[in-house]
């Protein structure tokens, strides 16, 4: 169990994915995201999400991630925060977002 002082430390935000290109060097199949989080700047993060969505249509996407955590090399990309989903049985990822567009950078509570 975490307190909810625990809980109150994670920083989950929305943003708009920016770019969304192929990650070839990565151990398992993922893209390289920029996403914009408004005021609190656009953030690079690796997301292991290409069973289900096509780069070409996460352009655009909003998203929520946890943006507090340490920079985290993955292979030749540092990736600067947590895109948030799903985990299904057979491994493939919904992301979450909002159910309606909401300005970048809100945070989740």
């Amino acid at each position: 169990m975490i307190t909810w002082h625990d809980f109150e430390k994670v920083e989950m935000r929305v943003g708009t994915v920016l770019e969304a290109d192929d990650f070839p060097e990565a151990i398992n199949p993922s893209y390289q995201l920029r996403i914009d989080f408004g005021s609190h700047g656009i953030k690079k993060s690796s997301a292991q999400i290409t069973k289900l969505y096509r780069k070409e249509e996460l352009v655009g996407k909003q998203v929520i991630a946890v943006t507090n955590f340490p920079p985290k090399q993955i292979a030749n990309f540092v990736s600067e925060c947590l895109v948030l989903g799903v985990v299904m049985e057979n491994k493939e990822i919904v992301l979450l977002q909002p159910e309606r567009k909401v300005a970048d950078g809100y945070r989740i509570a």
